[in-house]
């Protein structure tokens, strides 16, 4: 009997993170899946680290290294994906464990193909960034087509048939095939097949061959910014780090204890609610700052010396 949920997980020489994600993959609330690993000609000990799971649920993909970053054995694998939904996870993100469970009631509800929860971006030093991106608004989704992809593939799940639909990854691109597999399959059902769970459901964390300057969005590190100057950012989005220490393996315990991860949540709520004040309070005073000089503009005292500033200006264009 084919499972509810196919997972996949492709990697290339990340055993000492590969564990991590395994096991927040088999700690899903939701039983019913088969997790897909992809071996992407990995020459590290990744296949013993996948063996030491004893876990019937496992499949393990052992292939010679494909261009790029291994979408054509990411497409072997999805070719032999069974399951209804398909959702995926890097190997250096974790997943929350209701991460199946939110977004299956999130496709169920609306009927859409595909998906994604409310992107956690978690930087090098431990800050846990919300990123604010709700693809229902015109702008917003205009925005995700034309410009960058910031929905990272662990926050993403869609329907199967998808693939019968609208084809598998691209394999001859150098970078961002999940991304161009996304708009394939909105611009495929006329921009109204989408939805969105405003609920965290994973931790994508900042890959260890980026640099922050060039590996994050901007938004991200404007964030980061913030968080490290701001009194108010919670506690528990600044986790600490030691130096030598994967963030993963800080973040693993967090997410598998309810309580913190409800707490996690909790602070997520409480960023976006003040970044959203902040703005707003940022609007107003603007706003009450262009009142002011539109009155003074309508004043009888600016129109009198309307003649004046016409002399002033005349002689600072002459150098008079």
């Amino acid at each position: 009997m084919a499972p509810r949920f196919s997972i996949l997980l492709p990697t290339h020489n990340r055993s000492e993170l590969l564990r991590l994600a395994i096991m927040s993959a088999l700690a899903q609330s939701e039983r019913d899946f088969e997790l897909l690993i992809v071996g992407d000609g990995c020459t590290d000990n990744s296949a013993a680290v996948v063996a030491s799971f004893d876990d019937p649920r496992i499949r393990w993909l052992d292939l010679p290294k494909a261009p790029h970053f291994g979408y054509a054995n990411r497409n072997i694998a999805l070719r032999e994906a069974s399951g209804e939904y398909i959702a995926l996870i890097a190997d250096d993100d974790l997943l929350l464990p209701d991460h199946l469970a939110l977004l299956a009631a999130t496709l169920e509800r609306s009927g859409a193909e595909w998906a994604y929860s409310r992107p956690l971006w978690i930087t090098a030093d431990g800050i846990v960034v919300p990123f604010s991106s709700n693809l229902r608004n015109i702008d917003e989704l205009e925005f995700f087509l034309s410009e960058h992809n910031h929905i990272p593939a662990s926050c993403v799940m869609y329907r199967r048939r998808c693939l019968d639909k609208y084809g598998y990854w691209p394999e001859d691109v150098a970078s961002a095939a999940d991304w161009r597999y996304w708009k394939r399959i909105i611009e495929g059902g006329n921009r109204t097949n989408l939805d969105c769970c405003p609920t965290p459901t994973a931790l994508h964390f900042h890959a260890s061959w980026k640099t922050i300057e060039k590996g994050q969005l901007g938004q991200v590190t404007a964030a980061r910014d913030l968080a490290l100057r701001s009194s108010w950012w919670p506690a528990g989005l600044k986790v600490p780090i030691a130096p030598g220490v994967a963030e993963q393996t800080v973040f693993f315990p967090i997410i598998a204890d309810q309580a913190r991860t409800d707490g996690l949540r909790r602070d997520v709520t409480a960023v976006i609610d003040r970044l959203a004040w902040l703005h707003l309070n940022t609007l107003s005073q603007t706003d009450a700052l262009q009142k002011q000089l539109d009155a003074i503009h309508d004043s009888t005292a600016w129109r009198l010396t309307a003649p004046v500033r016409g002399v002033l200006n005349a002689l600072r264009r002459t150098g008079g």
